[in-house]
């Protein structure tokens, strides 16, 4: 297994209910964990991600719902209509449906149809599936 350069750990408040968000609702595997330390490293489609209980090593201030306030996590997709299957199934409130989106980079527009979801913790996780680029028609053009 190859790691990306950059992995998020995020602490969670309930270990067994995040990991079974991550791997039964949306379809993450489980690299590998050490349940000794309620942790797990999981994979989707090329992402990482690190789960573990909250503890004292890592807390740098007082944790309350919800968690990772001002980030939000883009995972890329390879199909974001069979990741909406799973949450409508499993009865998970979605913070946005699904919408495509624009957005500019110097002189194209990058599209994406995603969405936006609230994990347990209150993570913010934003599923994107890429549309390609086209030409951008104005310089302030964003989506």
């Amino acid at each position: 297994m190859e790691f990306n350069r950059l992995i998020p750990e995020l602490g969670v408040a309930d270990f067994a209910t995040s990991l079974a968000f991550y791997t039964e609702i949306l379809g993450f595997q489980v690299d590998y964990q050490r349940p000794e330390q309620l942790f797990a490293f999981l994979s989707y489609q090329g992402s990482q991600v690190m789960l573990e209980q909250v503890n004292t090593v890592w807390k740098t201030g007082a944790l309350t719902y919800p968690f990772g306030r001002g980030l939000n996590l883009q995972i890329l997709v390879d199909d974001l209509e069979e990741l909406l299957m799973s949450l409508r199934i499993h009865r998970y409130p979605l913070l946005v449906e699904p919408e495509e989106r624009w957005y500019r980079k110097e002189r194209l527009l990058v599209g994406q149809r995603q969405l936006l979801v609230q994990d347990p913790d209150g993570y913010l996780l934003r599923f994107a599936q890429p549309l390609g680029t086209k030409p951008s028609e104005e310089p302030g053009t964003s989506g």
